[in-house]
């Protein structure tokens, strides 16, 4: 499979920005359907965003939207997650995922590889 890897995570202060990278094997942003997931401690991993390889775009709206901008440059396969007002809730292991093809979906199961994940914390 191919290999996602995560970068961009840290400590931040509650109301900081930051931005998380996955870089992707050549092509694979332009092929898959690509998401981002987190999992806080002792919580379920849960839906954040996802980019479809045409571009379309969905979100958790319960947590990421209207503060959370997923993105991608095929050019060099690589997925962003741009999260600005970071709150202590957002605390968590933020994993990349690629599925198949169509539109973004939110279920964890529509995605067959999976990063390592990068450590987000946000302190208040």
């Amino acid at each position: 499979q191919a290999q996602l890897v995560e970068t961009g995570g840290g400590v931040v202060q509650a109301g900081d920005s930051l931005r998380l990278s996955c870089v992707a094997p050549r092509r694979t942003t332009m092929w898959y359907t690509m998401a981002w997931f987190r999992q806080a401690p002792g919580k379920k991993r849960e839906f954040v965003a996802a980019i479809s390889r045409n571009g379309g775009r969905t979100y958790n709206n319960d947590s990421a939207k209207g503060r959370f901008t997923i993105s991608k440059d095929d050019a060099q396969s690589i997925v962003y997650l741009q999260m600005s007002n970071l709150q202590p809730e957002d605390t968590a292991v933020y994993y990349c995922a690629a599925g198949q093809p169509g539109n973004p979906s939110s279920v964890a199961s529509s995605y067959d590889n999976w990063g390592q994940g990068t450590h987000v914390t946000a302190s208040s």
